[in-house]
């Protein structure tokens, strides 16, 4: 089999080329597609913890706090201790990190709308369901390793 008939591969290759092209439309705010992930979870969820943020986006969460970090140097989110656990600190989106939310949602949402375009109805939610048949098997999966 070649590299490119892979499942995993179309997948990888997909994403990372799905990524690379947000993060070019990203660029005027200089965001990353994943600093975006995080910031759009905090624009619709606000005050949660640095591992609710990464439950979330699915993140690990050392590299969740890499990307904070960086949100945090960039003035889009902040961290408040939690006073019921001195370990926590939830995260929030600074009022910077609000305008830039309301202004790259619609920049995302054309991005997506461009990439399904000429894509059958049909197409798109027979793909759904395939990735949600394929998580499933990767959770289970994971969960048998332990």
């Amino acid at each position: 089999m070649k590299p490119e008939d892979s499942i995993g591969y179309l997948i990888v290759n997909t994403g990372r080329k799905m990524s690379h092209n947000l993060t070019q439309l990203f660029q005027s705010h200089h965001l990353t597609s994943e600093q975006w992930s995080l910031l759009l979870t905090l624009h619709n969820e606000d005050k949660i913890s640095q591992k609710e943020l990464a439950d979330r986006t699915e993140k690990d969460p050392a590299n969740v706090t890499r990307i904070v970090d960086q949100l945090e140097r960039k003035g889009l989110v902040s961290r408040q201790p939690n006073p019921e656990d001195r370990r926590s600190y939830f995260m929030h989106i600074t009022p910077a990190g609000r305008a830039a939310a309301v202004d790259l949602i619609p920049v995302e949402n054309q991005f997506v709308a461009d990439m399904l375009s000429g894509i059958p109805d049909t197409e798109i939610e027979a793909f759904r369901a395939f990735m949600g048949k394929l998580n499933r098997n990767i959770e289970r999966r994971r969960q048998l390793d332990k």
